[in-house]
């Protein structure tokens, strides 16, 4: 298996710290809003690494973190004057709502930055017990020029930088004994969150955050370390100093990097009216649409999201699943259980578009291939697979389909539709529940009927619904 290691430039041959066994770790979302679908490429994308790993036997220790303090989040309190606290808990729980209609899998630990403060603050003391790092008026900064291979992830040169890149120094640069040395802890200002520390109340820099919860989690070194392409600097720069500088070995082996998504051909951003959040996608469509569309072209290649290419993907996906399900109905009605000696010879071409998927997940992870791979296996369903065909036979093309589409994350097995009276009945349910104030039994339903393709809409003159 072959990964492309953005600390080499170049594809590399996989091998584990330890034999059958990975461990992964993937920069999770700051938490201060619904996740929008920047945000969720690298969750499809690395969630679909470890299934395959898994596919192929790995034992999988994956862990994604939730930044849960951050200035964002500190802002969007303020606003609604409440505690960081409840703003951070509100959105892990509408991010793991979309993952779950992502069909992302939950992370073998998704920790939470509050609660490894103490596990940060002693990185941070052995850091500055190293002469890696200082405090100077209550915050403390790593010392980047003491660390001799920073720049070896961005391949940024530190004097291009100091010369070059004025948006580094960020506040507090007078107190700082070099420009681009970073934060490590920084003293609390009226009305955030803070923590005890030997230096002063305040809170953690974001990048020892990861440092510590990788460490802690996985160990002093891991197999892999992914995220977007946007973190490569500083976020994962800083990660490398500090864990190497801190525990004195190689941090991680390989560092995996998706490109960015763009909204019609131009970058997502709120200044031009194209932010796009999963939350508004699941009105428009099933969330594994989404899903097929990320994993439509490698995770290297930048991706356009658009509304043609969004239908091509439902269109995409309803071949796959037209599929299983015309491969279900044909076996509750086969004529015959054994496959006969044409069918057994059939059965060994099957094989063939296993190997051509595997070959493209193991170059890279190569989706839009492995895809192609599921659509010719697809194509030989349609042509193979007939009234006349043998229960085993069809059980054979079935259990390659989905362990092939269970790799990529797609369902592909047709949820039984409610009727529209079951709708109804469900949607009035919800209305007596939010009228009781009992809002989890209303959001409940309401990710019950999402669940089964069902999308409502709250307007003044009531709930509407449509199929997805």
């Amino acid at each position: 298996m072959k990964l492309y290691n953005t600390l080499s430039k170049k594809k590399e041959e996989f091998v584990p710290l330890e034999e059958g066994k990975v461990r992964m770790y993937v920069c999770g979302p700051t938490v201060y809003n619904f996740i929008h679908i920047g945000n969720a490429r690298p969750m499809i994308v690395f969630d679909t690494v470890r299934r395959y790993f898994e596919y192929k036997g790995y034992d999988v220790n994956y862990v994604s973190n939730f930044t849960d303090v951050d200035d964002k989040i500190i802002k969007k309190a303020l606003e609604e004057g409440v505690s960081s606290d409840e703003i951070s808990k509100r959105y892990i729980a509408e991010c793991k709502k979309d993952m779950e209609g992502m069909n992302v899998k939950p992370a073998t630990t998704h920790p939470l930055a509050t609660e490894e403060i103490g596990g940060m603050i002693e990185m941070i003391r052995t850091l500055i017990e190293k002469g890696y790092a200082y405090e100077k008026n209550g915050t403390v900064y790593f010392r980047t020029r003491q660390f001799k291979e920073y720049g070896k992830l961005s391949h940024k040169n530190l004097d291009d930088l100091r010369s070059g890149e004025r948006s580094l120094l960020v506040t507090g640069e007078d107190e700082k004994e070099d420009p681009l040395d970073f934060v490590l802890w920084k003293p609390k200002k009226e009305g955030e969150p803070s923590w005890e520390s030997p230096w002063s109340d305040g809170r953690p820099g974001w990048h020892i955050e990861c440092s510590e919860m990788s460490k802690k989690y996985l160990g002093e070194q891991i197999d892999i370390h992914a995220g977007g392409e946007d973190l490569v600097f500083p976020h994962h720069e800083n990660e490398i100093a500090q864990s190497e500088a801190a525990n004195g070995k190689e941090f991680a082996k390989y560092w995996l990097h998706n490109a960015f998504l763009n909204i019609d051909n131009r970058k997502m951003s709120k200044s031009l009216g194209n932010f796009r959040t999963v939350r508004e996608i699941s009105d428009q469509y099933d969330l594994q649409v989404l899903r097929f569309f990320m994993l439509s072209a490698h995770y290297r290649s930048p991706l356009n999201f658009s509304a043609d290419l969004m239908e091509a993907s439902k269109n995409g996906l309803e071949r796959i699943v037209n599929a299983a399900d015309h491969l279900k109905f044909l076996m509750e009605n086969a004529q015959t259980e054994a496959m006969t000696e044409e069918e057994t010879k059939a059965g060994s071409n099957i094989e063939t578009f296993v190997k051509a998927f595997e070959s493209a997940m193991e170059d890279d992870f190569n989706t839009a291939d492995a895809v192609a791979a599921v659509f010719d296996l697809v194509k030989f369903v349609n042509t193979t697979a007939n009234a006349g065909s043998s229960k085993e036979y069809l059980k054979k093309l079935q259990n390659r389909l989905v362990s092939l589409t269970d790799v990529l994350g797609l369902i592909v097995e047709r949820q039984e539709e409610l009727l529209d009276k079951d709708i109804e009945e469900l949607i009035e349910q919800r209305q007596a529940a939010r009228k009781a104030k009992d809002f989890a039994r209303a959001d409940a339903i309401r990710d019950e009927l999402l669940g089964k393709g069902i999308i409502l809409k709250d307007t003044r003159e009531g709930v509407q619904w449509k199929r997805a």
